[in-house]
């Protein structure tokens, strides 16, 4: 059986979402973020990313984690794609140019938008924010033209594309002003979100402790 190690209060949330996506069961192993623990060193502290356990699978220190049959993958995109291409079906490629495209998409998501997103998200300086607003406009347009042809970005359907750029998306979800210039971001969004297999994925992450 796939194994998954992270927390939904992470960018395992992309492997998840894909997972509820294509009903595959999978074991997941909670491994948590370690700056999130008063005390790491703690004699009962969870396992967590510095964990001596948890580095000799993912020495880099970061969730999520796959074990797909000895296949161990890191990096939440790589491992969506991989679960999308050997399991996803009609949300994986149909052919070599759709595999391309999901690739690019996903690592233009990873590259033009998540440092900004992230920035929205998490920054509490005004001048800061407001910058990372600025730098996402442009990002935001390319995406909003690539959407009015069909709605997706690949193939006319939801992929596995779909889901790695939601969920980069999703980080700047507070900047309204983004979305009022982008309505074909803003519908995607709302109808990746309100897709059954991401609101299981999210119920779970809501009932996560913070």
């Amino acid at each position: 059986m796939l194994t998954v190690y992270g927390v939904y209060r992470s960018r395992a949330t992309r492997v998840y979402w894909l997972l509820n996506e294509i009903d595959m069961p999978f074991e997941s192993v909670p491994v948590i973020q370690a700056n999130r623990l008063a005390d790491r060193d703690a004699p009962h502290a969870p396992l967590h990313t510095r964990s001596e356990p948890f580095l000799a699978i993912n020495p880099n220190g970061h969730i999520p984690v796959i074990d797909d049959g000895g296949l161990v993958l890191c990096e939440s995109l790589a491992i969506t794609l991989h679960l999308a291409r050997k399991y996803g079906g009609s949300l994986g490629p149909a052919g070599q140019d759709e595999d391309a495209l999901m690739t690019m998409w996903s690592l233009w998501a990873a590259t033009e938008v998540e440092p900004f997103s992230l920035k929205v998200q998490n920054e509490k300086d005004r001048q800061a924010r407001a910058a990372a607003v600025e730098a996402l406009r442009k990002p935001f347009a390319v995406l909003d033209a690539a959407l009015a042809r069909t709605g997706h970005v690949v193939g006319g359907r939801f992929t596995v594309a779909d889901v790695n750029l939601a969920e980069v998306v999703r980080y700047a979800s507070s900047a309204g002003e983004l979305f009022d210039a982008a309505p074909h971001v803003a519908a995607w969004l709302a109808a990746c979100q309100s897709r059954p297999a991401f609101r299981a994925m999210w119920d779970r992450r809501e009932a996560e402790p913070a």
